[in-house]
């Protein structure tokens, strides 16, 4: 049966239900006063064709929490590229710039292999043990850069705005203001200010993908994005096709207006890069333009050369070679301290996807993303800076909003007993072995029923021929979790005299 026009605002509808949806789910990642989140936050990470596929190959084995992306396969088998242009809020969001963004090429060069090569490259390096998805991956960079930038920025101009009118404009606030404020922490606020590392490099990445709409309709979409590379491959096995299969010679409109470039040199329909916009049922005059089910007789090529394949080939082998060849793989990272629920280094870096969820959940803003103190392949994954904020020791929100289960979901009991790292104390810095005052803020606040820090009482002789007795504090490594509560409140100025440092799994 032939499809009417109307399914263009069906589209819309669809489009805007899911940008809902996500957004939803985004502000929903955030403490609600439980240690449970009542929603299957990471949805969209579950429904990442291309996260099964990257994260199965680099752990060699099926991760069950991702089964809902099987849904999306069989949905792209039936429709074909439906979830690019129906569901994925970054497609929806770029559509929505349209209004501001206009092309400014006379003619685009076609790119259409690029999204191919990407897909190459991160499927060869996972392959071979080294996951690159989060600087690709659609869902990783809209989520972190709403997460590391714009959602502090807007938290930091809300709250900055009705503080500075409580401030200096008193008789302003009224009845209005004060209910207007309540909602807006209520509903559209996050929880807390938070500030995170990369958050301008997050931003720029984000904001990149839509400045590339000034070379042409959907850039990112058609040109680059990994995931709607492979669910183009999947699509050419789907039975929904586009009738005719080629453009009309007299017209022509449904090929100069597509927003997916999905026409050949030759004006023949390319069913794998159509994401079922449905902008051509209004393009065509003659109204002989639909969509039919009918058995799939997918073409034997995609727009790639095998020159093309051979290089990305080539580039996602060397990348995991590069990466294990460079210095700081021999390094000793005693200094980074991964969540709890972690697992060890090699399944973390393998299940990881740079996602920030866990970053953005956290109470006290204490994890933050890494930079290259790890190398390139550590990026964006995610570390405690006790400096920065502690963990909290009754919290596992971060375990249970993992899409892929690089943190493992983790009990209360369990997060009470995980060991995070070890805290040390430099005797250097700490005021009761240098400055000889009594200090005991560090004991007062480790959360661990046996204090796994202990003092030891001795007397001390001063230059002025004065003796005072201090308890001198030391950690018992048996007892400490490495929480970095200790180093969080430590009054020292600077770098705290008491430092926790993580799990460096080759020197244990």
């Amino acid at each position: 049966m032939p499809m009417k026009p109307y399914w263009k605002q069906v589209r819309r509808f669809s489009q805007g239900i899911c940008l809902l949806i996500f957004l939803f789910l985004f502000r929903q990642t955030d403490y609600s006063g439980t240690d449970t989140i009542p929603y299957a936050v990471n949805l969209f990470f579950r429904l990442d064709t291309l996260v099964l596929a990257v994260v199965t190959l680099a752990m060699k084995t099926f991760v069950s929490l991702l089964w809902p992306a099987f849904i999306i396969i069989a949905l792209t088998l039936v429709f074909g590229r439906v979830f690019c242009s129906w569901v994925c809020p970054l497609g929806t969001s770029i559509d929505l710039s349209d209004r501001f963004i206009k092309p400014r090429l006379k003619r685009e060069p076609d790119l259409k292999f690029l999204k191919y090569g990407v897909l190459t490259i991160l499927l060869m390096s996972s392959a071979f043990g080294v996951q690159f998805l989060g600087f690709a991956d659609p869902f990783s960079l809209l989520v972190r850069g709403l997460a590391f930038s714009l959602d502090p920025m807007m938290n930091y101009l809300i709250s900055g705005f009705f503080d500075t009118v409580y401030t200096h404009a008193p008789a302003f606030v009224s009845d209005l203001t004060e209910p207007l404020y309540q909602g807006l922490k209520a509903f559209f606020l996050p929880y807390k200010q938070s500030f995170f590392h990369l958050a301008g490099l997050s931003l720029c990445i984000l904001t990149g993908i839509f400045l590339l709409e000034f070379l042409g309709r959907r850039f990112w979409c058609r040109n680059l994005c990994p995931l709607g590379g492979l669910l183009a491959l999947i699509s050419k096995f789907s039975i929904l096709k586009r009738i005719p299969l080629k453009s009309c010679s007299h017209c022509r409109l449904c090929e100069s207006g597509c927003r997916m470039m999905a026409f050949d040199d030759n004006s023949r329909f390319q069913p794998e890069e159509c994401n079922l916009c449905m902008d051509c049922l209004e393009f065509c005059p003659d109204g002989i333009t639909t969509f039919r089910f009918s058995l799939p007789r997918p073409r034997p090529f995609v727009d790639i050369t095998r020159r093309q394949m051979v290089v990305a080939g080539l580039a996602g082998l060397a990348l995991p070679v590069l990466t294990r060849t460079q210095a700081v793989s021999q390094l000793p990272h005693d200094n980074i301290i991964r969540p709890p629920g972690a697992r060890d280094e090699i399944e973390f870096s393998a299940l990881c996807v740079r996602c920030g969820e866990c970053m953005k959940v956290c109470i006290n803003n204490a994890l933050q993303p890494l930079f290259l103190e790890k190398g390139i392949e550590g990026m964006f994954t995610p570390v405690l800076v006790p400096r920065m904020g502690y963990c909290e020791f009754n919290c596992t929100l971060c375990s249970g909003v993992c899409p892929t289960g690089a943190l493992e979901k983790l009990t209360l009991e369990q997060k009470h007993g995980f060991v995070l790292g070890r805290a040390y104390f430099d005797k250097n810095k700490c005021m009761v072995y240098v400055r000889e005052k009594s200090c005991i803020v560090c004991e007062e606040h480790c959360p661990v029923h046996d204090k796994a820090i202990k003092f030891d009482e001795k007397t001390v002789q001063r230059a002025d021929g004065t003796s005072i007795l201090l308890k001198q504090p030391h950690v018992v490594e048996a007892l400490c979790i490495g929480c970095g509560i200790c180093e969080y409140v430590c009054p020292v100025e600077g770098a705290a005299a008491i430092r926790v440092f993580g799990k460096d799994e080759r020197r244990s």
